[in-house]
């Protein structure tokens, strides 16, 4: 009998293909037909998957999500349980940094990602779409600790929820060394002890 295959499997794999190259040597050169060099795939079979480089960078990203998600979770079973937010958002922000192999490949696939949607509609909109849904998390968590006397009702939740956002800024200043990795988390710290301490 002929051996099934996994599609499922078989895109996760051109996803990991893509990552890899551009992590390594970077977007320009994740053509399709590199792409398919690295998967280990024709060219053919991996256009059977994907039709075109922003459809299959779109779905690199929905499976980089997926895993920066488990990492998430992963980070949350060693918490107390229920975890206190000022936890949550430090695991989710050092999630979303560059500050190991898999989270560092995420990330650069995340900016690959930015940067082609300034110039493609459709993922222009998938990206604000995210983005959108990622930030709506954050403030939901803020607000709620703000309800729960964790976070000083003084204290603006739409502004705090942009502040906690701006920290991820810190990815290209750690890809370029221009922050060094405790530097970043160090900051991450005083940030988030000034949220949730005493209003000032």
């Amino acid at each position: 009998m002929p051996k099934q295959v996994d599609h499922r499997e078989r895109r996760e794999s051109i996803a990991h293909a893509l990552w890899t190259i551009v992590d390594q040597q970077g977007w320009a050169r994740a053509t399709m037909r590199e792409v398919a060099r690295e998967a280990g795939v024709s060219l053919g079979q991996l256009q059977h998957y994907f039709s075109s480089r922003a459809e299959m960078l779109a779905f690199a990203i929905e499976f980089a999500a997926e895993r920066t998600s488990q990492r998430v979770a992963q980070g949350m079973a060693v918490l107390d349980q229920p975890p206190h937010p000022r936890d949550v958002l430090r695991v989710v922000l050092v999630e979303l940094l560059p500050l190991r192999p898999d989270a560092r490949a995420t990330s650069r696939v995340n900016a690959a990602y930015v940067l082609e949607a300034m110039h493609d509609p459709t993922l222009h909109q998938q990206v604000a779409v995210g983005l959108r849904d990622g930030r709506a998390m954050v403030e939901r968590l803020v607000r709620q600790a703000v309800s729960d006397g964790q976070i000083s009702p003084n204290r603006d939740p739409a502004i705090e929820t942009d502040l906690i956002l701006a920290l991820t800024g810190f990815a290209p200043l750690l890809e370029l060394n221009v922050v060094e990795p405790q530097a970043a988390l160090a900051a991450i710290d005083q940030h988030l002890d000034r949220l949730f301490g005493p209003a000032s």
